[in-house]
């Protein structure tokens, strides 16, 4: 029987054709395709980042918030206020949309990261053996492999970059739902009050400011958690870290990259829900301007010990699950 496909088989019983048709492995398929490097980095990020913001959901509440300047300027008095005027329920605000926001945004950012800086390194590897052109400019001669440009951070502004454009949207409507409930009582309403406001463009509120935001957070968050961890094992003369080792090293790593892209966090909110106030800054420079006027230098770190409450853990939680779920899918480990 030629022709035929291999999962096709022709029997002949007794004079009587008779075919058999054998399914595919659907199991050991799926099996094979987490194993791939590539997958099993974009299914371990998307776990770890929702099964970091499932815990720690309040402190982003409170957060975003004190960001935009909205109730009190106090920790302490922010979870009061929310849980006298939306119960226990409203420090989970906009928790729904978050989770469907992490999920892409953690997949697409640690996907990338990993996917742009194994490339580069192979491609400096490469360049390294084989020789790569020389641009020359006058007297100058340029190398062209950039042997001093960091694998590491290139990721890392990339992973931020390719995140934030796909993601802005379900960041918009989640910073519509936590400040104002009684005006975006849910997603969809949500949804078609800003595309009715303000078009498609509207699901991009701010995404100049969160571009320009995002590039130093996202290349130092991620440099400073290869370099710390590098660094670390080391020193101890390590392989890999533990749990804990790995959850402080994380930590560590998002408290620096808040602490200096900070004062653009705080420009990014006011512009992307500036609107709901009545008043919403031009530009990125026209809201750092005003934040300045209104409260000083400070007020461009107004909300950092809330955003470092609530952006140490989640790296820290987000990192450990990160490569715990890494050895579970990649390594074929057994278990977290």
């Amino acid at each position: 029987m030629m022709g035929l496909p291999n999962a096709l088989e022709v029997a002949d019983k007794n004079g009587a054709m008779e075919f058999r048709v054998r399914l595919p492995n659907v199991g050991e398929a799926m099996k094979n395709a987490l194993r791939c490097r590539e997958v099993g980095e974009f299914i371990s990020g998307a776990l770890a980042g929702a099964m970091a913001k499932a815990v720690l959901a309040p402190l982003e509440t409170i957060r975003t918030r004190m960001v935009v300047g909205v109730g009190s300027k106090q920790i302490v008095g922010s979870f009061v206020e929310v849980i006298e005027q939306q119960g226990w329920q409203g420090l989970w605000a906009g928790n729904t949309i978050n989770m469907l926001r992490i999920i892409p945004t953690q997949a697409i950012e640690f996907g990338t990261f990993e996917f742009v800086k194994r490339e580069m390194t192979a491609a400096q590897e490469k360049c390294k053996k084989e020789g790569c052109p020389m641009l020359q400019i006058g007297h100058i001669n340029i190398d062209l492999s950039f042997p001093w440009i960091s694998p590491v951070a290139v990721g890392g502004a990339a992973a931020g970059i390719v995140s934030t454009l796909v993601c802005h949207p379900l960041e918009v409507i989640k910073d519509r739902l936590t400040v104002n409930r009684d005006l975006y009582p849910s997603i969809s309403l949500a949804f078609r009050k800003i595309y009715k406001d303000d078009g498609i463009g509207g699901f991009y509120a701010g995404i100049s400011p969160t571009l320009i935001g995002m590039l130093p957070y996202s290349t130092c968050y991620y440099f400073m958690y290869e370099t710390i961890k590098k660094s670390y094992c080391q020193a101890k003369n390590k392989k890999s870290l533990n749990r804990a080792e790995l959850l402080i090293v994380g930590a560590l790593s998002g408290l620096t990259a808040s602490t200096i892209s900070f004062p653009l966090e705080v420009a990014r909110k006011r512009l992307m829900v500036g609107a709901l106030q009545g008043k919403c800054p031009a530009h990125m420079a026209g809201a750092l301007a005003e934040v300045i006027r209104e409260d000083g230098l400070l007020g461009l770190y107004r909300g950092w010990g809330a955003s470092c409450l609530k952006v140490m853990p989640t790296s820290g939680i987000t990192w450990m699950f990160y490569e715990a779920w890494k050895e579970v899918l990649i390594g074929n480990k057994p278990y977290l």
